[in-house]
């Protein structure tokens, strides 16, 4: 037993909201972690009296499938305490990310490895899809399921993603009804971004022409980049949430562009 330990990446809590429902779990066996399961807070009490040691767990947003051992449990007159919040045994959405390749891999990994957990990525790599041509580029992601089925787009903007085709296309596929039925759409401020700071009014000719014309219209929702997990999620969940709300897409006014506007 000395060698076995739990830990929770994800929980949920019953109506009341006062206690836990359930939790995604890992088994840590001393030298590897299994690939997590759904148990009961029934579960998480027969562990604890039983001597085991369950401690939360955040993924490590520098290295993929690497997680950090955080702080354990506690069990005291019915009730369990943990450290910090932790994400929601949510539906997981089905995200596609749509980024500046060149300039702002770096954050696609780290999006990726923060927060791959809570969705269903959809995600273009680079070599997945080669195309110059917006509708045969657009017809490669449908035939490949990269947005046909999608529900979420997130936009990761940095200084020069406003000029790069390809994430126009992607925002026009995603959000049209006979492509990507409507996905959500999130537009995250890099760092990098001149707009990027909490409270900070944004400029839309700084953002994608497309996603700009959705901010104006109500229909998309833009952040500034997090690592927080309750957050992103939240994020991602309004999104979805709101894309039912179709007579706000600005689309079929907008030219697509044929050309990227800078390097």
């Amino acid at each position: 037993m000395a060698n076995k330990e739990y830990f929770v990446t994800r929980l949920s809590f019953r109506e009341d909201g006062q206690l836990i429902r359930d939790v995604t779990v890992y088994e840590y066996d001393g030298q590897s972690l299994d690939n997590g399961t759904t148990q009961s807070r029934q579960w998480m009490v027969n562990k604890i009296t039983a001597g085991y040691q369950i401690s939360v767990m955040t993924p490590n947003p520098k290295e993929e499938d690497k997680w950090i051992r955080g702080n354990p449990f506690t069990y005291e007159g019915g009730y369990f305490k943990w450290p910090f919040k932790l994400p929601l045994n949510d539906t997981k959405r089905k995200t596609f990310v749509s980024y500046y390749h060149k300039d702002d891999q770096d954050y696609r990994t780290k999006f990726e490895n923060l927060f791959g957990d809570l969705i269903v990525s959809k995600s273009v790599e680079d070599g997945d899809i080669d195309s110059d041509n917006s509708d045969e580029y657009i017809k490669q992601l449908i035939q490949k399921e990269y947005l046909s089925d999608t529900t979420v787009l997130v936009v990761l903007v940095g200084p020069k993603t406003k000029c790069r085709k390809h994430v126009d296309w992607e925002i026009s596929g995603a959000i049209s009804s006979r492509v990507g039925g409507n996905s959500g759409l999130i537009g995250l401020l890099l760092p990098s971004h001149p707009d990027h700071g909490e409270g900070k009014k944004y400029n839309p000719a700084n953002l994608p022409k497309r996603l700009a014309a959705n901010l104006d219209s109500g229909y998309a929702k833009l952040y500034d980049w997090t690592d927080d997990r309750v957050k992103m999620q939240q994020y991602i969940e309004n999104a979805f949430n709101g894309k039912s709300e179709t007579e706000k897409i600005i689309n079929k006014s907008i030219p697509q562009m044929d050309k990227d506007t800078c390097e």
